[in-house]
């Protein structure tokens, strides 16, 4: 049989002391006085269940609040509520880690799992990299979480540092400050005296979609209305003239490029392919002896 709520009515440390004019859901709302001094305001329905025993003083977990005390998620253990409320007025927990660390986590982050730690369990792991060799690199120490990436500062072979990404050194996508990428960019292009042998070669003929004239290096000069040609070679652009036919303007680039086929001659002879000699090789040498 639920108690009848009047003045003088006590449970816990209150005192029921008047009933106000408000209702709550069909209830009268009582001022109450706590044994601290302090006042709260409670229903009918509250007082007879008795879920609110105080003003606040001792009981850190409000009035309709889930008491979420001593309760595990994951690697978490609420100690009380914080003071601190979520953006859309929700309670925040003080939790502590098995890592010994504390953070906060909402009421509905906990309930529904999408918190378990203070961010130790975060994805990727910490891994402990110092002192090991990916590629060329040497790690040095951690630089930190950025981007959602653990960073290790490393120092490369040839003497530079550089900061790499933990999941860029496991995948070995990264083996070096960006030097063992820059050799072999210039191998690929076969650079000689600043010039790339593998450009000129791919460039002979080949007109770029951007040229509208029909032959590189010829263009329609809108400022003295003329042809004009020009030819690069060796990081440096010469001109070759203007002229007032398409025609002439062409024949002067195509004189130009005997710079090029000049140097490409002199390229294939000093540094002439290498020729695997299949004759000789054991794979392909006959076995058969002789009759």
């Amino acid at each position: 049989m639920q108690p009848k709520i009047d003045k003088g009515f006590r449970i816990g440390k209150l005192t029921v002391k008047e009933r106000t004019d408000a209702r709550k859901n069909g209830y009268s709302i009582w001022n109450c006085v706590c044994d601290c001094g302090g006042c709260i305001p409670l229903d009918t329905r509250t007082l007879q269940r008795g879920t609110v025993r105080d003003c606040g003083c001792e009981t850190r977990v409000r009035p309709g609040q889930k008491d979420l005390t001593g309760q595990r998620f994951g690697r978490l253990v609420c100690l009380a509520p914080a003071g601190e409320r979520t953006g859309q007025g929700g309670t925040q927990w003080l939790c502590k880690c098995d890592c010994g660390k504390e953070c906060l986590a909402a009421t509905h982050q906990l309930l529904c799992g999408y918190k378990k730690s203070c961010g130790c369990l975060s994805h990727p792991p910490l891994k402990d990299f110092v002192g090991k060799r990916f590629g060329m690199l040497t790690v040095l120490d951690y630089a930190g979480k950025k981007d959602g990436m653990h960073r290790w500062r490393c120092r490369c072979s040839c003497g530079k540092e550089t900061v790499v990404g933990q999941t860029l050194l496991q995948n070995g996508k990264t083996r070096s400050c960006g030097c063992l990428q820059k050799e072999v960019i210039l191998d690929n292009l076969r650079l000689v005296d600043g010039t790339s042998v593998t450009k000129l070669e791919s460039m002979r003929g080949r007109k770029l979609s951007s040229n509208t004239s029909g032959c590189t290096g010829v263009y329609w000069n809108a400022r003295n209305r003329k042809w004009a040609a020009q030819i690069t070679f060796q990081r440096k652009t010469y001109y070759l003239g203007s002229y007032e036919k398409k025609e002439d303007a062409i024949e002067a680039r195509r004189c130009g490029e005997e710079m090029h086929d000049h140097f490409l001659e002199w390229y294939y002879e000093t540094h002439p392919p290498k020729k695997q000699n299949n004759m000789n090789s054991p794979k392909k040498r006959n076995n058969t002896n002789p009759q």
